[in-house]
């Protein structure tokens, strides 16, 4: 990945995500070349807390009809991070 590429493009705030809150784990969608060692640091030095660990996923694109032609949505990279016991990110 080139220096300078944003590696967390948002943090995802979705039922599912919120489920997932009181475990001290926070759902983020990051850069599709982006790993887990690299989402791990940039986590770390953009909310201040310790990462335990970090699963990743891709969502694939899915197929979607305009008028008489075909398209596709873009496949997105998620993030599942789980905090150090006692860690919490604030989300307003």
């Amino acid at each position: 990945m080139a220096a300078g590429q944003i590696i967390i493009k948002s943090i995802l705030h979705t039922e599912k995500s919120s489920a997932y809150q009181p475990k001290g784990k926070y759902l983020f969608l990051v850069n599709n070349s982006a790993n887990k060692i690299q989402i791990k640091k940039a986590v770390e030095q953009a909310y201040k807390v310790k990462v335990k660990d970090v699963n990743t996923f891709v969502s694939a694109g899915k197929l979607k009809r305009v008028r008489h032609q075909l398209g596709r949505t873009a496949d997105t990279k998620k993030a599942l991070v789980t905090l150090a016991e006692g860690q919490k990110i604030e989300i307003q």
